[in-house]
């Protein structure tokens, strides 16, 4: 089904684009073959949930503020996962009921599935230049979802690519990550470098991280289709804790706990509290001088761990050069 991608996805691979996600090295007839993942398929039903809330800020303004943390608005709420899956679940037994039995089984980033993949050839958009799925009347701020079924079903067109000559998202990247249209290398990646790696923060991207402390939506924020993004009128992905203005001091006063108990039943608690860390304090030496910063970085050095006391002296050392 998916045969057109093989060449370009283990060339993805074999040039180590996807860095430590190792899992994106196994199970490829899997992702590229959906019978081979779940036996008897036919037909892959593809969804698409809008997940971006509306908001007073600029968010382009808010990338690099002074003060002030950015989180891919995604994560702002909760964790999509288990509200997609419940939606996809519901959505399988109504068609059930109305088409009749039907073998199958839902997913959402949850499985050796090339969803991005999938929803184009289904007609939900196409990928755009820094790989996203993209629609003229909704942009690309949704997340995917699919339900693989053994019902045989009607395949939808999918549609034209409309990126033309643009390369807003190209021009924009802060690290080169997409190094050529169509293709990113997700270890220059600030999404994959703040949420995905697990280990120090190479030195040449700190800078470019700014105040970017989970995710990033650069190439989304310059986008000119997304214009027309749709905003979502689930509550449950409205801003939790302040997320959305969250000052870097404030995240990086929480404790482990407090981290915890504040980001349950969030994406960003899977990183951890030492990452979450690592993050911030990347940040905090990219934010405008302040002595406080500084006072408060070195007030409790002693208490965190190598990791975290190498990303602190990186960052006190930025902020005295930004005297």
């Amino acid at each position: 089904m998916l045969d057109p991608h093989h060449r370009h996805y283990k060339q993805w691979i074999e040039k180590n684009f996807h860095g430590e996600m190792t899992y994106m090295e196994r199970n490829v007839d899997k992702r590229l073959h959906p019978p081979e993942l779940v036996p008897d398929t036919l037909s892959v039903i593809c969804v698409r949930l809008d997940y971006l809330v509306d908001e007073e800020c600029n968010l382009l303004e808010l990338l690099d503020h002074e003060t002030q943390a950015y989180i891919s608005r995604y994560a702002l709420g909760r964790d999509y996962h288990k509200l997609m899956r419940k939606r996809l679940q519901k959505f399988a037994d109504r068609i059930g009921e109305v088409c009749g039995d039907m073998g199958y089984r839902v997913f959402t980033d949850s499985a050796p599935v090339l969803e991005k993949a999938l929803a184009a050839k289904a007609g939900i958009g196409w990928q755009g230049k820094h790989s996203n799925l993209l629609h003229r009347e909704h942009g690309s701020w949704f997340f995917l979802g699919e339900i693989y079924t053994d019902m045989k079903l009607d395949i939808d067109a999918p549609l034209e690519n409309h990126c033309g000559r643009c390369t807003s998202c190209i021009d924009i990247c802060p690290t080169a990550a997409i190094v050529e249209p169509y293709r990113v290398d997700a270890r220059r990646c600030i999404s994959y470098l703040t949420i995905e790696h697990r280990s120090e923060i190479p030195l040449e991207f700190r800078a470019a991280i700014g105040n970017r402390i989970y995710g990033c939506d650069d190439c989304q924020l310059v986008c000119p289709w997304n214009r027309f993004a749709q905003y979502s009128q689930e509550p449950d992905f409205k801003p939790r804790h302040g997320l959305d203005s969250i000052s870097l001091l404030d995240c990086y006063r929480w404790s482990e706990a407090e981290f915890m108990r504040k980001m349950e039943g969030s994406a960003i608690r899977r990183i951890g509290h030492q990452c979450w860390l690592r993050n911030v304090v990347v940040a905090l030496g990219n934010a405008a001088h302040d002595p406080h910063i500084i006072a408060t970085l070195k007030q409790d050095y002693a208490a965190h761990s190598d990791f975290i006391q190498h990303h602190i002296d990186w960052a006190i050392q930025q902020q005295g050069k930004a005297t």
